[in-house]
């Protein structure tokens, strides 16, 4: 009896509709003005990943700031000024691009995204999703996105691969992905 049990339960997560969050790759983050050596050596991991996933299955976010970024609130604490809509740095790096194909970008104007939260939650309504994310940065956009999904739709799996996401510095990316572990966000490829 409990056999039964454990294979419709197995093949009910076979049918799970799986999704790849791929968390402002763009120019300015990577190699522009808040580049980081950290996040230049995850690019081949994130493309690797958006491979193993067909492109209707991907979404993107880009950071997205206007001309007067350094009037913000942002700006006042991050003086800054990176992700101009329209500007090279705003751009995903190409390598990405590339990859994600005609994939859903999601414009951002700060660093959780509320509209990609609503679009996942409707295409959850509709198939039950299980949601990755990747990208930068661990301990800022990538933290704050993991959340809402998970406030959002706290009964689905959500997981983040350490291995293609970079943060800020070592010390606070390791931070957000324990950050993200204790709240039942699954971190994969730790130490990679």
């Amino acid at each position: 009896m409990f056999g039964r049990y454990f294979k419709a339960e197995e093949r009910l997560k076979e049918t799970m509709r799986k999704v790849l969050v791929v968390i402002d790759m763009q120019k300015d983050f990577i190699d522009g003005s808040l580049g980081t050596k950290e996040a230049q050596a995850i690019v081949g991991n994130v493309v690797k990943k958006i491979k193993t996933y067909d492109t209707k299955d991907v979404y993107a976010t880009r950071d997205t700031h206007q001309e007067n970024y350094l009037e913000t609130s942002e700006g006042k604490k991050l003086p800054v000024e990176h992700c101009i809509e329209g500007t090279e740095g705003w751009e995903l790096n190409a390598e990405v691009a590339a990859a994600i194909g005609d994939a859903v970008i999601v414009n951002k104007p700060t660093f959780g995204s509320i509209v990609l939260a609503d679009l996942l939650q409707e295409e959850n309504d509709r198939e039950e999703l299980e949601i990755e994310l990747v990208g930068l940065c661990t301990d800022i956009c990538v933290v704050s996105n993991a959340l809402l999904l998970k406030a959002a739709m706290p009964e689905i799996s959500i997981s983040v691969d350490a291995s293609c996401c970079a943060g800020v510095t070592p010390e606070s990316h390791e931070a957000a992905l324990t950050t993200m572990q204790m709240c039942q966000i699954t971190v994969t490829n730790h130490g990679k």
